[in-house]
């Protein structure tokens, strides 16, 4: 059984069909990327996975139940993580604050206020574990607004596996970084444990390669091929379409 799959998804605008008939696998455990030129249905797809976007036709499966009519509040309860291309955190709030209600949240407890937070020592001690996880407990009583943009990315990430996902997609993690915060979040993300499956949507190719074992391509919205890194590199239509690449004479 896939831990995500969809079947036939299909998005349409009036005439613009800006997810085509998309067929995609994400295996338990994966470490799956998503990629395509700018304009190739790349968020779309992901709206559609998380329910921001209905679809015009097709079907989207969670562990092999559908969930194509549930809104965005159901899914996440049923394992779908995601991280944001800009990142949306309480920035006037601690990095432990903001982890703890996530936590929180996904016990149903979203109206616990934080000034109760000891009241639920046993979340709040998850919450910190989190941060630990992912190297940022020393800046978790700092407020998130303090910190370099690279750890508002761990921050998201810390807050995404707070909802304990088994799938769980990365919008673009990188996306604004210097290479040199790229490479942590990017350590952080191969860390992650075996068992969540990752969907990442990234334009560093080089990055892409490093954290992928299977890489499907997406062009004006839909799946032009899907394979390992090393025929994904080496495939003409790929480097023609994506890299700007053409064979000559």
């Amino acid at each position: 059984m896939s831990a995500l799959e969809t079947q036939m998804l299909c998005k349409n605008f009036g005439a613009l069909a800006v997810a085509d008939k998309i067929d995609f696998r994400l295996e338990p455990g994966a470490r799956h990327a998503l990629i395509g030129p700018n304009g190739a249905g790349k968020t779309t797809f992901i709206n559609l996975i998380t329910g921001r976007l209905a679809p015009s036709s097709g079907r989207i499966l969670l562990a092999g139940q559908d969930v194509t009519a549930l809104p965005q509040e159901a899914r996440v309860k049923r394992g779908l993580g995601r991280t944001f291309q800009i990142n949306t955190l309480f920035r006037g709030l601690s990095v432990l604050e903001n982890v703890f209600l996530a936590v929180c949240e996904r016990e149903g407890l979203g109206n616990v206020m934080l000034r109760r937070a000891n009241a639920r020592r046993d979340l709040l001690d998850e919450s910190y574990g989190l941060l630990e996880s992912l190297h940022i407990a020393d800046d978790a009583l700092a407020l998130v607004k303090e910190l370099p943009y690279g750890k508002q990315r761990l921050v998201e990430l810390a807050i995404a596996l707070g909802l304990k996902p088994s799938v769980l997609l990365l919008d673009e993690p990188a996306a604004g970084l210097p290479s040199s915060e790229t490479a942590i979040i990017f350590d952080t993300v191969q860390r992650l444990p075996g068992d969540i499956a990752i969907l990442i949507i990234e334009h560093d190719m080089e990055l892409v390669f490093r954290l992928a074992n299977r890489i499907t391509v997406l062009v004006q919205g839909a799946v032009l091929m899907e394979g390992t890194p090393a025929e994904i590199a080496h495939d003409k239509r790929v480097r023609e379409v994506y890299l700007g690449e053409r064979d000559h004479g």
